[in-house]
């Protein structure tokens, strides 16, 4: 299917495949790869009497750790990663929100998949641990949590944020601000007012710079992304948005915000949901946002970050052994809460938006990138020497 969308010449594909093998690739932001759920199992817990958050606890753990379960499950695991030909993965390991021991169950279950797996996938703990792992034939993650862990006592702002040295020190590398919702630290990018960085976020922001975290505005407002962009003494990141000036969403950003990110020496990594995309919302639309940032930034400051899953074939097979529709269908606090925003409509789940912007089709990102005529150099950087680079900036400036 993405080929099909795409139409490369022969000269095209091979060339592109062939950067793509011989290129360090790493993506800016991942949902990583999701096992099946055991369905059996989760169907015997619900017979017990489970409550809806340890559900919730008990089908992630599995989603994330299954694939060290059996030979099957591993096989399943390692082709997915070699499909995809990406090395490195700055990995969702960290539950949306600022609830440290909601967060904590991600970073868990990410450093129990890489110790039983260790021989394939480990975690990057430092910048050249990416390279490393590449040198050995492992593939890496780098773990990321989707909102900065806070104390919630409010004290002092000191103290409220004395959990960032220890989620660094549990191996978190990357940290969002805001998560679509208002925080203490600044306003989350579905907020309609807008407010932007607060007091207490001026602070969140240096002492992430201080610990060497690199701060992800992905999910905030646009005041707050700039207010961060002009406090940070680091280079910040968008992980993975896109651009507004081709499609209005709340998950975009404009053109000024994007530049002042890349103005602190950081990126705008963009993703492929299609919903966010807009236009045909399959991989000819991702390339006209990549191509969008690139004019806008430079090339030296774009990313690719999927923020989409690999989905285990087995997936629909075990879901299908657990019980269905009696679960709380309450939206999440951290989701769009609109009911008219398009990532709720359907028709922006269509198969050939979903099939070609998959996240084994990885290598046709860097194929259409050749399409529209970008250097080799400069996909190089797209599809992985920004974010090392950011890495190791904000690592070395670190001061703790």
């Amino acid at each position: 299917v993405g080929i099909d969308a795409l139409k490369p010449t022969v000269a095209e594909l091979e060339h592109g495949l062939e950067l793509h093998r011989e290129s360090l690739v790493c993506e800016s932001y991942s949902l990583g790869l999701l096992a099946p759920i055991d369905g059996a199992a989760v169907a015997r817990a619900v017979e017990a009497g489970i409550s809806d958050v340890e559900l919730q606890v008990l089908t992630e753990s599995m989603r994330m750790t299954r694939w060290a379960a059996d030979d099957g499950l591993h096989a399943e695991y390692l082709s997915a990663w070699e499909a995809s030909g990406v090395d490195c993965a700055f990995q969702n390991a960290g539950e949306e929100g600022s609830h440290p021991i909601r967060m904590l169950g991600r970073l868990a279950h990410y450093t129990y998949l890489t110790d039983h797996m260790r021989d394939d996938v480990s975690r990057a703990a430092f910048p050249e641990d990416i390279v490393a792992a590449r040198a050995a034939g492992r593939h890496c993650l780098v773990q990321t949590c989707n909102g900065v862990p806070l104390v919630g006592e409010q004290l002092t702002a000191e103290a409220e944020l004395r959990l960032l040295r220890l989620f660094f020190n549990l191996g978190c590398r990357m940290m969002h601000l805001t998560y679509n919702r208002r925080n203490v630290i600044g306003d989350g990018c579905a907020e309609p007012g807008n407010a932007g960085l607060s007091d207490f976020g001026h602070m969140a922001v240096a002492e992430l710079n201080r610990l060497g975290i690199i701060i992800d505005v992905a999910h905030s407002g646009w005041q707050t992304s700039l207010d961060t962009a002009r406090a940070s003494s680091v280079p910040i990141v968008s992980s993975h948005a896109t651009c507004d000036a081709l499609n209005h969403h709340h998950r975009a950003k404009p053109d000024a915000l994007m530049k002042a990110i890349a103005d602190t020496g950081g990126n705008v990594g963009i993703t492929n949901v299609p919903a966010f995309l807009g236009g045909s919302g399959a991989i000819d639309a991702m390339l006209d946002h990549l191509d969008h940032a690139i004019r806008i930034v430079g090339a030296e400051h774009v990313t690719i970050g999927t923020d989409r899953p690999y989905v285990s074939v087995r997936a629909a097979e075990e879901s299908a052994k657990a019980p269905s529709g009696q679960r709380s269908q309450r939206r999440r606090w951290e989701a769009l809460w609109w009911e008219n925003d398009p990532v709720h409509q359907p028709a922006w789940r269509h198969e050939r938006m979903l099939q070609s912007t998959t996240w084994t089709n990885w290598p046709l990102f860097t194929v259409g990138l050749v399409q529209r005529g970008h250097s080799d150099d400069d996909i190089r950087q797209i599809i992985g020497g920004n974010i090392l680079r950011v890495a190791r900036d904000v690592y070395a400036a670190r001061e703790d």
